[in-house]
């Protein structure tokens, strides 16, 4: 199968089909997290993916006795999460950036309130840190690779379900085109036919350099020189300062809102417009990871004497040493998620 197991053992695997809660929970146990994160590229949403996990678990519960020895017990759950997410994606749209839904917004203009659209969410590294490293082949770094940053996610939105858990299956965690067809119960053809159309949309809505993955290095010193520059700007309130870091192109959203704006000038205009006016609160960042990028909770501060609100959290592309996208998501809720605790 294209996954190992966790040195599963028959003696437990068999004990647990014959209805041993224990047993049970022993196995899903050590893929519950990595379950969680293929379950999030299906969906878009933690939340959901939690929910999807939750079901996957009784699905698989109350199937354990169809457990076959032709594959690993992680791989059949794979199966199972795959088409608990499928029906899920039945019943819901997919998740959505503000470049989706809305042209450019003006930077002079107040920004268009938040929307009740289903939106993309970022995912925590912490939560991926979780996922053991002998769940992974070697060449199987799903967790570690591009394939997980909010580009990625982004993309993947505008395959239909079907095509989506093909390419995840095939070209993300290395399923064979057998076991793919299998899984989401296709035939061959069909199952190929799929894959190579979600590969062509995928390159329509994927940024040109992402086209290509491959494995995430660990963040070097130029990288945080950068994100130090970053933070000072926003500390000093200063739009030079922040617009010298972007790319020409680059790009910046604000989720729950649809407003978002293209362009280093559009930027700089936003920023003195609303964040760096002089009557605007200061932005506190705070330094955490998200989704394999670099990630900042940030706080507002508040009257003297008192405590910095939580805000929003906020997620950086980088490329070729500059800022290539700023997603700012204005639920101060994720925080929570980030377990990000207001400076002193």
């Amino acid at each position: 199968m294209f996954m190992g197991g966790h040195r599963e053992t028959g003696a437990l695997v068999a004990a647990a089909q014959a209805g041993d809660q224990d047993a049970f929970a022993a196995l899903t146990g050590r893929y519950r997290r990595e379950i969680q994160v293929h379950c999030y590229r299906m969906l878009g949403s933690i939340e959901d993916a939690e929910d999807a996990v939750q079901e996957t678990l009784l699905r698989a519960w109350r199937k354990r006795e169809t457990f076959g020895a032709r594959s690993t017990f992680r791989a059949w759950l794979y199966g199972i999460a795959t088409n608990t997410c499928l029906d899920a994606l039945e019943r819901r749209t997919r998740r959505f950036m503000p470049p989706d839904v809305a042209l450019a917004a003006d930077p002079l203009a107040t920004p268009a309130p938040a929307s009740e659209i289903p939106w993309l969410e970022p995912y925590p590294d912490r939560l991926l840190e979780e996922v053991a490293d002998d769940a992974l082949g070697p060449d199987e770094t799903y967790v570690a690779r591009e394939t997980i940053e909010l580009a990625f996610l982004a993309a993947i939105q505008h395959l239909p379900p079907r095509q989506r858990a093909v390419l995840i299956l095939r070209d993300v965690l290395g399923c064979s085109a057998r076991e793919t067809a299998e899984i989401v119960g296709t035939s061959l053809i069909a199952g190929n036919s799929a894959l190579q159309r979600g590969r062509e949309t995928l390159k329509q809505h994927l940024p040109e350099r992402r086209v290509e993955w491959a494995e995430t290095r660990t963040p070097d010193a130029d990288e945080q020189l950068l994100l130090e520059r970053y933070m000072d700007a926003w500390r000093r309130m200063d739009v030079d300062a922040l617009v010298a870091l972007l790319a020409e192109d680059a790009r910046l959203a604000m989720p729950p809102t649809p407003a978002w704006y293209s362009g280093r000038a559009a930027i700089a205009a936003f920023l003195a417009n609303l964040p760096f006016r002089p009557s605007a609160r200061r932005h506190i960042h705070v330094p955490t990871r998200a989704n394999r990028q670099p990630a900042f909770a940030v706080f507002l501060a508040g009257d003297p004497g008192t405590a910095p609100r939580p805000f929003a959290l906020e997620v950086l592309r980088l490329e070729d040493g500059l800022i290539a996208e700023i997603d700012i998501f204005l639920q101060p809720e994720l925080l929570e998620r980030f377990a990000v605790s207001a400076p002193a």
